[in-house]
Order: structure tokens, then C-alpha cells, then sequence
């Protein structure tokens, strides 16, 4: 249709996330808790990371838990797909020198990076949104051994289990043509990839929304 605009990228799709409002700088997050759920002082910390030196963040948006391993001494690389994200997050943490946000798809860092992680972990991240067939091995190539492998995501729907199709609701003033898929499984369906691909260790669970009938978050963990 003419005058309609060009589909979105899927980079493109992201920098649309959670956009800023109004003309005032924003506000930086305070980034005083590692967070797996979204919603204040709900469910577990950083313990589920072990006591790493070195972290990889798949997907840190804003980059708090990123910055919240960072203040306490870990080396954190964090990456993200999208350019904006990555230009807001380097803003707000440029005062932590052992913090690093690099823009680039996750599966093409694991591929081209050498050095290992001790904790490599996801929170309402890129592993929600990248098929693990494609992740899981690679992130298993950069764990060191023993280290910890940790992801969480939206408790899914009774049915609602592998590759689904999402809308993105911040999209506003355009029809938006890219589907956006999020690969999402129960507890159980999740510790059986994780161990096919060769984690062991592994717990998974739902921490509960203590907000009677909401979903909670699926937390899984495993090593390397």
C-alpha cells in the first residue's frame, strides 16, 4: 500500500523497546537487586549465578543486572541485538569499567568469541527469543567447566509451548509486518534440552506471581 511504512528489522523491532519518555534525560535504573522476574523482591538473586569472575548477559536491555554483578567485582560482558538498547545501557553504566555492552546477535558473538564464562545467563532475554537448538550448543562451547548456565521467561500459557508469534505492543503508529517468535517450554521440556546438549545439574521452576492468578516467572538453571 503506498505510503505504508518499510517492515522492521528484526534489530529494529528491539530498538522500539520500552522508548523513553518526555524530554527530560532518563533516569538511570537503580540496579540494587539481580532480578529474574520483573517484579520487586519476587523470587531469587545473583546466588543462582554461583560466584562468578566472569559473566556473559544475553539480551540486558537496560543492562540493571549487568551493572548489578559489575558493582560487585564481576567482569560483565552484556549483548544485545539491538543498537539503541545498547547506546541507552552504555549511557547509564559508563561509570563501570568492568562492564561491557556490545551490539551484535547472539548466536554471531558465541560463534566469533574465544574466551569462556563462568555464568552465562538470560532474563526476559535473548534466550526467550532465540532457538535453542541454534544457542544452546554454543553457549555450552563458552561455559567454563562447572560454570552456570541460568535463563528466565514469562510462565507460558497451558499449551503454549515452543517457537510462538508475538505482537510487539510498543510499536505505535504503524502496522507492524515481522513476526517476532519467542521459544518458550515447561519446567520439565526445558531441563530435557538443557541436558541433550549437555548441561547437567539442572533445576527448573516457576516462581510464583504473588499476584493471585498471574502467571509467574520459569526459572531454569544448569552447568556446564
Amino acid at each position: 500500500m503506498s505510503g505504508a511504512a518499510p517492515p522492521l528489522s528484526p534489530a529494529e523491532y528491539w530498538d522500539k523497546y520500552r522508548p523513553h519518555r518526555g524530554g527530560t534525560p532518563q533516569v538511570r535504573p537503580t540496579a540494587g537487586r539481580f532480578d529474574w522476574t520483573g517484579i520487586p523482591d519476587n523470587g531469587p538473586g545473583a546466588e543462582v549465578l554461583g560466584a562468578p569472575t566472569r559473566a556473559l548477559d544475553l539480551g540486558p536491555a537496560e543492562g540493571e543486572n549487568a551493572a548489578f554483578l559489575a558493582r560487585g567485582g564481576v567482569e560483565v560482558v552484556a549483548v544485545d541485538f539491538s543498537p539503541v538498547q545498547v547506546a541507552r545501557a552504555r549511557g547509564f553504566w559508563a561509570d563501570l569499567a568492568n562492564l561491557r555492552f556490545v551490539a551484535a546477535e547472539v548466536c554471531a558473538f558465541l560463534d566469533q568469541e574465544v574466551r569462556t564464562f563462568d555464568a552465562v545467563y538470560s532474563t526476559w532475554g535473548a534466550v526467550w527469543f532465540t532457538d535453542p537448538e541454534e544457542l544452546f550448543p554454543r553457549v555450552r562451547r563458552r561455559l567454563a567447566p562447572g560454570g552456570v548456565f541460568a535463563f528466565s521467561h514469562r510462565e507460558p500459557a497451558v499449551g503454549a509451548y515452543g517457537a510462538q508469534p508475538m505482537g510487539g505492543r510498543w510499536l505505535e503508529g504503524r502496522e507492524e509486518e515481522l513476526t517476532v517468535l519467542r521459544w518458550q517450554h515447561t519446567a520439565a521440556q526445558w531441563a530435557d534440552l538443557l541436558k541433550r546438549h549437555g548441561f547437567d545439574d539442572v533445576e527448573a521452576r516457576v516462581v510464583a506471581n504473588p499476584r493471585s492468578g498471574a502467571l509467574g516467572t520459569l526459572l531454569v538453571r544448569g552447568r556446564g
